[in-house]
């Protein structure tokens, strides 16, 4: 898929106080449709909060987030998903004593459920859609890549996996954007290098993508753009190289003397 210019996403000057306590400060930043874009910033810095805030778990202070030219804050929670935006959570949300498939069934039966007269008494009309229901459960989980998992508890797969299970619940409901959070965070390198590569592949199933991460090399990996967060402001926004070398993002993460250092060392051929 390749980027359009056009926003799917715009952040309009948003803020977010707690009491006195200012969490994020005019906020603005679009995500373009088809690409991926990384939030980053240190502990503190407000990205949970934003993120809260763009899937409508918070209201704004001030300033909107409009999805597809809808303003979310008037949106109901719910309802958001219907919408076509999904999110995945830092903490696994599986249900654990159900089968990777059912899982996933799960979620897809959450947004087209049977009607109560199809569930007691099957019509020929409601069997084809269980059939097609099921057929697209299974290609959701071969596309994370847990086809030889299908039939096992979710709740006994590895931490890496059961990520995967809900990266795959999110999937279910068709979305046109995915907010994943920390998604890579517990996983070993070689997960991380498969969850990068089943990114790029929902991307190019025409997924837009907006990733909170901790794992730097990841982000650097897989990002477009990256949007950078200090103490609730934004601080810098660019592609990855710009991000890497940029003086306020090095502050931010090692502190005003490695920036200083980092700027007084020779560039590398």
């Amino acid at each position: 898929m390749s980027m359009s210019k056009t926003p799917i996403l715009c952040v309009e000057h948003v803020g977010m106080r707690f009491g006195g306590l200012t969490a994020i400060a005019d906020l603005h930043f679009d995500v373009r449709e088809g690409e991926i874009l990384s939030l980053i910033g240190p502990n503190g810095a407000g990205k949970t909060t934003a993120f809260n805030i763009m899937t409508g778990f918070l209201k704004p202070t001030q300033g909107r987030v409009l999805f597809r030219g809808r303003d979310l804050s008037k949106v109901k929670t719910n309802d958001i998903a219907r919408l076509g935006l999904a999110r995945t959570f830092q903490r696994t949300s599986v249900f654990a004593d159900d089968t990777v498939l059912d899982n996933v069934l799960i979620g897809l039966n959450r947004h087209g459920a049977p009607s109560l007269f199809d569930r007691l008494l099957p019509t020929p009309g409601a069997r084809r859609a269980e059939a097609a229901t099921r057929a697209r459960a299974e290609a959701i989980i071969e596309l994370v890549g847990l086809a030889h998992r299908a039939g096992e508890k979710a709740g006994a797969l590895s931490y890496g996996e059961q990520r995967l299970v809900g990266f795959a619940l999110a999937l279910a409901i068709a979305p046109r954007m995915l907010l994943l959070d920390e998604p890579v965070s517990g996983m070993n390198a070689s997960e991380t290098q498969g969850f990068v590569r089943l990114i790029r592949k929902v991307r190019e199933e025409g997924v837009t993508i907006l990733l909170v991460e901790h794992d730097m090399p990841m982000v650097m990996e897989v990002s477009d753009r990256i949007v950078c967060l200090n103490y609730g402001r934004l601080i810098a926004e660019g592609p990855p190289a710009a991000i890497r070398s940029d003086p306020k993002v090095i502050e931010a993460y090692l502190g005003k003397s490695a920036a200083k250092l980092e700027q007084k060392e020779p560039a590398h051929a």
